[in-house]
């Protein structure tokens, strides 16, 4: 009997041992944080890693009752850090025990076993997202009114770790271009999309724009997660592609809806209330010069999800016209009969059959 091979561990700190293991080093580093929590030494400093910081509380005005809001700061960095690490270790739990299962039973090639991987992961995130973040507007819209007489500067708890996690989880996906083993012609398209969230969702939550992110992440969460949903099924069975209509109408939809919202916040909601003093310290970003570039920003990037919605329709459509012109071919090929095929049909036993069903006319013998 032949000794069986085992198969060699790759070296520490190889770039296989890496992507093969970072889920466990990330999971004992936050592991190690939590269990700074149980001695007294390492619990304040470990604290500003798990909590959100920053809490202000105000008192009602018959004073009956105290309203606790959160502000940001350089803490919050630390806050991020920590969440990026669970979003690493739940990245590789859905991974490992949902996309892998389902990628065995599909047998996909490697081209639509990536794309299976990037949708199953967004689609998991967008529906997360999707939820909490209207539960979270839903929430905060009963209490607008109580909200509005305190410091614009500050938002809920809900709202500031709904944007903790929301930074955290897109950086989280820099690193995953690597543990992943991301095609290199796909990197660029990601690095795109993972970077434009960052830009956006740190600058609302940096410029006191949180409700306005809010309104404008939800529908966008939505029309993501059904295309993603789609593509999904799609890879099961090519014939549901039912899915991808709905999001080619609701994408166009949506992205009217952000370009009215942001030019009514920044041309007449924000401008009505502008205080001309620039200030970083008291959190004043309403003036002139902010609320443009944020327009100019937001305007741009629409515009270049449109450029690409354009190109990816015109794309399929010339895919699908391409497809059609070889089977109108192959159609007429064989509704037309051959010349052979005619000749046999016109034989029967050896004569001559015409169409009439008349005998043929014999030939004169001309005489020699």
């Amino acid at each position: 009997m032949g000794l069986r091979r085992k198969n060699k561990s790759p070296a520490v700190l190889s770039h296989e041992f890496v992507t093969q293991n970072h889920a466990d080093a990330v999971s004992c580093l936050a592991m190690g944080l939590l269990l700074g929590l149980m001695f007294e030494v390492t619990a304040k400093y470990v604290i500003i890693f798990i909590t959100v910081q920053y809490n202000v509380t105000y008192a009602t005005d018959d004073k009956s009752e105290l309203v606790h809001f959160y502000e940001y700061g350089p803490k919050d960095i630390a806050t991020i850090f920590f969440y990026m690490l669970i979003a690493i270790i739940l990245h590789a739990v859905i991974q490992e025990y949902i996309l892998d299962k389902i990628n065995r039973r599909l047998h996909l090639s490697k081209t639509k076993h990536s794309k299976f991987n990037e949708s199953g992961q967004l689609a998991f995130f967008y529906l997360f997202s999707f939820t909490w973040g209207a539960s979270i507007l839903t929430a905060v819209s009963k209490s607008n009114s109580t909200e509005a007489s305190y410091d614009h500067n500050a938002c809920v708890f809900q709202v500031k770790f709904f944007y903790i996690c929301q930074i955290a989880y897109w950086l989280h996906a820099l690193p995953e271009l690597y543990f992943q083993k991301i095609r290199k012609e796909d990197i660029p398209r990601q690095l795109y999309y993972i970077c434009l969230y960052i830009a956006h969702i740190s600058g609302a939550y940096v410029l006191n724009l949180q409700r306005l992110g809010l309104i404008l992440l939800v529908p966008h969460y939505l029309v993501e997660l059904i295309f993603h949903a789609s593509r999904l099924f799609y890879f099961s069975d090519e014939n549901k592609q039912k899915g991808f209509t709905l999001w080619a109408l609701l994408f166009v939809m949506t992205r009217l809806l952000t370009l009215t919202l942001s030019v009514l916040t920044f041309g007449f909601g924000l401008a009505r209330v502008e205080n001309p003093v620039f200030s970083i310290v008291d959190g004043n970003f309403n003036v002139l010069t902010v609320r443009i570039s944020c327009l100019a920003a937001v305007c741009l990037t629409q515009a270049w999800m449109m450029w690409k919605f354009i190109n990816f329709q015109l794309k399929k459509w010339r895919e699908h016209t391409q497809n059609q012109i070889p089977r109108r071919k192959i159609n007429n090929m064989k509704s037309k009969p051959t010349k052979k095929e005619t000749n046999r049909a016109n034989v029967v036993n050896g004569a001559v059959k015409l169409e009439d069903g008349a005998s043929p006319r014999t030939r004169k013998s001309k005489a020699l």
